[in-house]
């Protein structure tokens, strides 16, 4: 029997040659297919891979220089892994085209990127890329003011999820250029961004930006106000630090320094600065979590027409893959006259959760912070602030608080907190802002009564007339709509050049749908008070105005304590006022103001140095022609004015002294500025020899002119000349005043003002004052009651106080 056996050894024998044969092609083939890989010119592949790439973004897509594949060994890989090649990709000038209707035909441009891809992760369909680099990138974003833009790309459609996921590590690049115009935020801006080299921790970057913007605020506010803003700031560093330091040693140790550690330490310098963070780094055994910036950047060009101009910081690419950790951003940025720095941190900047900022502001005046930011503020002298600025970006419920700020305006300082809320009608600023030395002055440029000095600083181009006193520049009422607001304002202490003590402010703004009202705004003057309540109706063109005035209880003697003659004065000022008007700036309102005005005094003393002292210089010339230069007491003293269209004609007034009742006639036209006054002295008992004619003041609030009525003292001098040819002593009839005028009805006076001042809506007129009352204290009281009579029948405002009547009962 013959054996099997040569036959199997026939079979493995050709097995084995096929196995050969089979390792043999595969070995070729992959010689083959590296030799391919090697040697084939890549940019034949070109015109395929702009195909698709322009398929996939919907726009030409381009690739001008080569196209090459390079093979590496895996850095970092071990074992059989680093045996395993990765694909090395770099292309050179790539194009990404605009749409037909940019300005630039090219939305992005690039001189060159490479990339590595790893192999085995995409056998899971992961394409893992360590690292893009990119040279030379720049960019040109544009967007029409339809809404058109040339960053939307036109996508395929998509069937469903991709199986694929991208896992990039970072992106590396040594400069790039951003350009962008946009016609809806007239935006025209180059940005420029580099890498730094190294990584800058935040607490460095802290304090040289602290550093910086506290020497720009003293170029704005100067060096002296600069000093006390940086102690104001220092000062509440110091509390927030404490107020940080209690609340952690209120809380478990361990756990405070791991969250610190992990996500706060950002927030906490923000907050305070960088020595709070190097405590907290020296307590957590010097190890630090601080971020760091990696990427640097300046920007040239103009927003909303104004020049812009600036540089800043970023952290790295890889902080924004971690939502959980702060990513650090530095901006130190000048728009116009306006210098605006920030250090903080964003959360999760991918979706912009929140933001935590150390905040610097300075410029000529806050009502600039309009064009950049949309904020509606007033105008005001030069300013600066520092303090943090937090927020949370909610989808059309952003809240962002400017929270327990310092600042200086003018010779003032600030501080408080603002709240900026937006919502779906109008954003609102709500807050509380208090200073406890306010500057009067400071308040001048809100209505336009600053020098020109202090309006070119601030960039007004409405010149003041030089014959005006009442402001004419106009008010922003197209800015009013923008955003609502409730903010209250405390002026602990005012310091006012003069002698009127005006000691402290309060007022409650109030702007909704573009109507602005001071509710109230209150001033504690001569130990009483002065309340007034306006409301600004800037919805409508031209503006409408209403407002109220109540000054309570004004020490005569506290009004001039300089006036040694004043303190033994027991008097006090009260009066009431009601006006409407319509215009768009104070000039405009004062001329087309219609309403009541009322005055009382009491148990007063008056001086020429007493009207010298106040500034009031035709009053001081009046009462050197009436009385030369001694004291007089007054026994009270009456106003009562209804303005019509701007001009006030006077009902009552007069004034009642030891020796005389004085009655004054003619009009105030608010209008012109001029002044049409004629001053009736009347002599109380029997005097000989007395001279007293009435007196003119005419003239403008800028340049009173005050002179004797010359026919009235001529028709007494040629009496007399004319009685002294008949009889010597006949002559001396016209220079007798006889006792037949009696004093002032101060009782009736009081009763005219039992009724509150009433004006009617704005835009309507005021129905014409009675006739004004003759010379003589009983003319007086006939006008005292014919003027009741002839009142208007509007009813008084709801809510306003008693009348002045209410107040001398029993005088």
């Amino acid at each position: 029997m013959t054996s099997p056996q040569p036959k199997a050894h026939g079979t493995r024998r050709t097995l084995a040659r096929i196995i050969a044969w089979l390792v043999a092609i595969v070995v070729v083939l992959i010689a083959v297919l590296v030799a391919f890989i090697l040697t084939f010119d890549w940019n034949r592949a070109k015109p395929y891979v702009n195909e698709k790439v322009s398929e996939a973004i919907g726009r030409p897509f381009a690739i001008v220089g080569d196209l090459k594949v390079g093979w590496r060994r895996p850095p970092g890989e071990t074992g059989w892994r680093a045996w395993v090649p990765w694909p090395r990709f770099s292309a050179t000038q790539i194009e990404v085209a605009n749409p037909d209707w940019t300005k630039t035909p090219k939305f992005a441009t690039l001189d060159e990127i490479d990339f590595e891809v790893a192999v085995l992760p995409l056998l899971a369909h992961d394409i893992v890329i360590p690292a893009i680099n990119l040279v030379n990138p720049s960019v040109d974003v544009e967007r029409l003011a339809d809404g058109r833009n040339n960053w939307t790309f036109k996508l395929p459609a998509s069937s469903g999820p991709s199986t694929w996921k991208l896992d990039l590590h970072d992106i590396t690049f040594s400069n790039g250029d951003i350009a962008v115009s946009d016609q809806q935020t007239k935006t025209e801006v180059k940005v420029t961004v580099s890498l730094l080299g190294q990584g800058i921790p935040i607490g460095k970057v802290m304090e040289q930006q602290e550093a910086a913007s506290r020497q720009g605020s003293a170029q704005v506010i100067g060096r002296s106000g600069a000093t006390r803003l940086a102690q104001q700031a220092e000062k509440q560093q110091a509390s927030e630090a404490a107020a940080a330091s209690a609340a952690s040693a209120a809380s478990d140790t361990s756990a405070a320094s791991s969250t610190a550690a992990s996500q706060g330490m950002g927030s906490k310098l923000a907050a305070i600065g960088a020595s709070a963070a190097s405590n907290a780094n020296a307590a957590s055994g010097g190890q630090t979590t601080e971020p760091f910036y990696a990427i640097g950047w300046s920007v040239k060009g103009t927003y909303n027409k104004t020049p812009l101009s600036g540089e800043g910081k970023l952290g790295g690419v890889l902080a924004l893959q971690d939502a959980n950790r702060p990513f650090p951003v530095q901006a130190d940025v000048r728009a116009g006259d306006m210098h605006i720095a920030l250090v903080g941190t964003v959360t999760d900047p991918a979706r912009l959760a929140a933001v935590d900022l150390r905040l610097w502001l300075q410029g000529q005046s806050m009502a600039h912070l309009y064009n950049l930011t949309g904020v509606t503020l007033p105008e005001t002298p030069p300013y600066a602030t520092e303090g943090r600025f937090v927020g949370q970006f909610r989808k059309g419920a952003s809240v962002f608080r400017y929270e327990n700020f310092t600042g200086r305006v003018g010779g003032s300082d600030l501080g408080g907190t603002l709240v900026y809320t937006q919502r779906a009608t109008r954003p609102l600023l709500s807050g509380a802002l208090v200073s406890n030395l306010l500057q009067f002055s400071d308040l001048a440029p809100i209505i336009g009564a600053d020098s020109s000095a202090s309006k070119a600083k601030r960039g007004d181009t409405v010149k003041q007339p030089s014959a005006r006193v009442i402001p004419v520049e106009p008010f922003k009422t197209d800015r009013w709509s923008a955003i609502d607001a409730d903010v209250k304002f405390t002026g602990k202490r005012i310091i006012k050049q003069g002698s009127l003590p005006i000691q402290d402010l309060y007022t409650h703004v109030i702007m909704t749908d573009g109507v602005l009202a001071l509710d109230p705004l209150q001033f504690g003057v001569a130990g009483g008070t002065l309340a007034t309540r306006v409301n600004l109706d800037g919805s409508t063109a031209p503006l409408k105005a209403r407002g109220t005035a109540e000054a309570r209880h004004l020490k005569l003697k506290q009004l001039f304590p300089s006036v040694k003659s004043m303190q033994s004065a027991l008097g006090e000022i009260n009066g009431d006022a009601s006006l409407s008007a319509t215009g768009n700036s104070p000039a405009a309102l004062a001329s087309t103001s219609n309403g009541e005005v009322k005055l009382l005094v009491t148990q007063g003393t008056v001086s020429r140095l007493l009207m010298e002292a106040a500034g009031l210089n035709v009053a001081n010339v009046v009462y050197e022609k009436l009385f030369g230069q001694r004291d007089v007491n007054i026994n009270c003293a009456a106003a009562d004015f209804v303005a019509t269209n701007g001009v006030l004609d006077p009902r009552v007034f007069a004034l009642d002294t030891d020796d005389a009742v004085i009655d004054i006639t003619g009009p105030i036209d608010l209008r012109d500025e001029s002044l049409d006054m004629k001053v009736h002295p009347h002599t109380k008992g029997f005097r000989i020899f007395s001279l007293r004619s009435p007196l003119y003041v005419k003239g403008t609030f800028k340049d009173p002119h005050v002179g004797v009525d010359a026919a009235a003292l001529a028709l007494r001098g040629g009496a007399m000349v004319g009685l002294g040819l008949i009889n010597p002593f006949a002559a001396l009839i016209p220079l007798i005043a006889p006792s037949n005028n009696k004093p002032l009805p101060c009782g009736q006076l009081f009763s005219q003002m039992h009724q509150h001042p009433v004006a009617p809506p704005p835009g309507q007129k005021m129905r014409a004052p009675a006739s004004a009352p003759v010379s003589g204290s009983a003319a007086s009281a006939r006008g005292v009651a014919a003027s009741r009579s002839s009142r208007p029948a509007q009813q008084p405002d709801a809510g306003s106080q008693p009348g002045l009547q209410n107040l001398y009962k029993g005088s």
